[in-house]
């Protein structure tokens, strides 16, 4: 199987498996999934966040997917437990196409490590 077509159909696998889990059914976009990678790497479910939180969640969540390229590393965990990153190498200028093929094969590979998905 090519690459490509397996990549699309584990995408769609994990889609289909964290909407059911996550919200009714109703499909979950990129952004979300990203925010609940966020989510679950803080290790604080049981609470509400404000917006600019959230977007912190995401940044945390996009620095955990892109570690294993080598753009990311872990620099210290705060005293409210929040992870925080330092930039290894520049981001490459990708189209919006490209960056969200990039996301989507760096969640997939999240998934397969925690085996959520196989």
């Amino acid at each position: 199987m090519a690459r490509d077509e397996q990549l699309k159909e584990r995408w769609e696998l994990l889609v289909k498996k964290l909407s059911n889990q996550f919200a009714d059914g109703e499909t979950l976009d990129l952004d979300a999934i990203i925010y609940l990678i966020g989510v679950q790497e803080l290790g604080q479910l049981n609470r509400t966040f404000k917006k600019d939180q959230k977007l912190d969640l995401m940044h945390i969540a996009i620095c955990k997917l892109l570690m294993p390229y080598g753009y990311y590393e872990l620099d210290f965990v705060d005293n409210d437990g929040w992870p925080h990153y330092k930039t290894l190498e520049a981001l490459p200028h990708l189209k919006a196409g490209e960056q969200s093929v990039l996301m989507k094969e760096a969640i997939v590979s999240y998934f397969l490590e925690t085996e959520y998905i196989i």
